[in-house]
């Protein structure tokens, strides 16, 4: 149903329109070993940064028939964007056996508690080559239809790439199940490669994160020294140091850094993923006191946290502005008078002269991010109820994580459709993006209110996540469809709940604040107003003082209160000068008069009542159906 109307389109089209101005590759997934977690899950993480495909969609597994083929499709991951429409290169045959999987931009998860988060490095132009037929959303939906642990999910993915070749710039995954967690790095095979050569088609390597470690990843390759005598803990592709033996970029006897050979110049401004990668260690680790570097210099692969991290740990790494650091996004005059840490996109003739090759602070949260998820796999429940993936749409940090277990057979229409460039009240991506854009008009005032929203949600289903696993264990045990079925009905009412719940709530902040007020729960209006120090930085009322300069009458001060009739210390403050001597003006926020903006808050009032009335209205007509 369509639950609101035209006027409410309008209202949205600026914001959608700034929102999809610009789009860049900068996710930052994380793993966390089952020895580093508090309860011993795995876990992976991943915030996918840009337009892409917000959409879960179930593709279910199953038996096939031979010669069944699989089609294959270029650039799926932007499949809602309608200048990138993904287009058919070719088709591979089946497997066999295939297992249901979960697909969005990037395929996170299938039925046996396999996990994926992604990340773009790019890499050197010299291996790109781009008649290979697969990308690496491709690799994750082959990767998680045909493997049942990480390590063969590995494997599956590396040998199609190396078969059909890989068409893309580098990339990077991060793979779990309940046991292993493990870091894939792929990029092409280089220029002179073609489908009909025979020779290999892709470079890939895969390192084992240690057990009780922590992995960090933001858009650099972070796979360095090859051990080609650890089998246990490495994987690689056929010839992996032929090409860059053949362009002198590596020689015998030399180790073999696989991110100095393949990404030795990360893309972006100097910092652009370190400062990331240094934020989540220092916060996961700050004895160790992790120092500044450059996107040229390597933090270690992987560290051992100071405590046992919990999914509420990483969700919160995730909503990190770079708070109480000299990066601080909600701090100085960049972050406006409301310690907005959002910054908007620049084009590169926008830049002061000297900062071309320089950006803002690129801190783990980004407004433009389409979805975020952290994942659990347990090795000690059955798979449908061990693995569990809380999703969340739109910027972490003003988003809800909703759990979505692995065997779930259904979800929600609401969060499985939806295009990103047209605004749509039955989608949750859209409910979630709005509450974003609205909290950019006062975010010192609504971004407490929107962290509150959004734990009364969480912890609700943070509380009842044992007693729902230990119903669907006895449930399991019995039959596993039932479990399943139970799932199910959980998953979708928990994003049914949070769906509803976001979009009242989001109408709920247009009522209370706009127009630089907020009004209470009393009915009555407050003027926010705007910090001092930042009325002083604009030079608040300066032209008027100068203007009376000019003309002989000294400032407003020195007219109303001369200095030998008081000490100024001792003049009373405007609030409290007696009612006869208040000006014949009274003020908006007095009640002795009608001024303009009192005329105008009012007219917002009856705009947003009559907005709720349509509605709810409408509600309490689709619920009676």
């Amino acid at each position: 149903m369509k639950r609101i109307g035209f006027w409410s389109i309008a209202l949205v089209a600026m914001l959608a329109v700034l929102f999809f101005a610009a789009t860049a590759l900068a996710c930052t997934p994380m793993g966390v070993g089952k020895d580093a977690s508090v309860d011993g899950s795995v876990m992976v993480s991943h915030t996918c940064d840009g337009w892409y495909d917000q959409r879960i969609i179930i593709i279910p597994g199953g038996t096939h028939a031979e010669g069944e083929m699989v089609d294959i499709y270029k650039d799926p991951c932007v499949a809602t964007r309608p200048d990138r429409e993904p287009v058919k290169v070719g088709e591979i045959p089946q497997a066999e056996k295939t297992y249901t999987y979960f697909h969005v931009g990037y395929p996170f998860m299938n039925d046996q508690q396999v996990m994926m988060g992604e990340f773009t490095w790019s890499g050197r132009d010299e291996v790109y080559n781009g008649d290979g037929m697969l990308m690496i959303a491709n690799l994750e939906e082959l990767g998680l239809a045909r493997a049942a642990t990480a390590r063969e999910a590995i494997q599956v993915m590396g040998a199609m790439a190396e078969q059909y070749g890989y068409g893309d710039g580098g990339e990077t995954l991060v793979v779990g199940d309940e046991n292993e967690l493990w870091v894939f790095e792929v990029c092409g095979p280089g220029m002179l490669w073609t489908p009909e050569s025979g020779a290999v088609g892709a470079h890939w390597v895969a390192q084992r994160v240690p057990d009780d470690q922590v992995f960090v990843g933001a858009n650099r390759a972070r796979i360095g020294v090859v051990d080609f005598n650890d089998t246990e803990n490495f994987m690689w592709s056929t010839d992996l140091t032929v090409l860059p033996q053949q362009m002198g970029w590596w020689s015998e006897g030399e180790d073999f850094n696989f991110e100095k050979i393949f990404n030795p110049d990360p893309y972006g401004y100097p910092f652009y993923q370190s400062r990331r990668e240094w934020r989540a260690f220092s916060l996961l680790a700050p004895s160790q006191e992790f120092e500044l570097k450059d996107d040229t210099e390597a933090y270690p692969f992987s560290i051992k946290p100071d405590e046992k991290v919990s999914i509420q740990d990483v969700m919160n790494i995730y909503s990190d502005h770079l708070e109480g650091t000299e990066y601080d996004l909600t701090q100085g005059l960049a972050a406006g008078p409301f310690g907005n840490p959002t910054r908007w996109a620049l084009n590169t003739d926008q830049k002061p002269e000297g900062t071309e090759a320089q950006d803002w602070e690129r801190s783990i949260v980004s407004y433009r991010c389409s979805y975020s998820f952290v994942s659990q796999s347990r090795s000690w429940l059955p798979d449908p109820v061990g693995g569990v993936l809380w999703f969340g749409e739109d910027s972490p940090d003003t988003t809800v994580y909703v759990p979505i277990y692995c065997g779930v057979t259904e979800i929600p229409e609401e969060w499985s459709s939806g295009e990103r460039h047209v605004f749509d009240p039955d989608s949750a991506f859209w409910a979630f993006n709005f509450v974003n854009n609205w909290a950019n008009l006062r975010w010192d005032a609504m971004y407490e209110e929107i962290r509150a929203k959004k734990a009364s949600f969480e912890d609700e289903f943070f509380a009842n996540q044992e007693a729902i696993e230990a119903e669907a264990v006895k449930l399991y045990e019995q039959n596993p469809d039932k479990a399943v079925a139970y799932l199910t009905e959980y998953t979708g009412e928990c994003m049914d709940t949070v769906f509803e719940g976001w979009w009242d709530f989001a109408w709920h902040l247009v009522g209370r604040y706009a127009d630089g007020y907020m009004i209470n729960e009393d009915g009555s209006q407050t003027t926010l107003g705007y910090p001092t120090d930042w009325l002083e930085a604009v030079d608040f009322g300066g032209t008027s003082l100068r203007d009376l300069e000019k003309l002989g009458k000294g400032t407003a001060a020195e007219e109303e209160a001369p200095a030998e009739e008081a000490p100024a210390e001792e003049a009373p403050a405007a609030t409290e000068a007696p009612a006869e001597e208040a000006p014949a003006e009274p003020a908006a926020t007095e009640s002795t008069g009608m001024s303009s903006g009192a005329v105008i808050g009012i007219i917002v009032l009856v705009v947003v009542v009559i907005a709720a009335v349509v509605y709810f209205s409408k509600k309490k007509g689709t619920e009676s159906k």
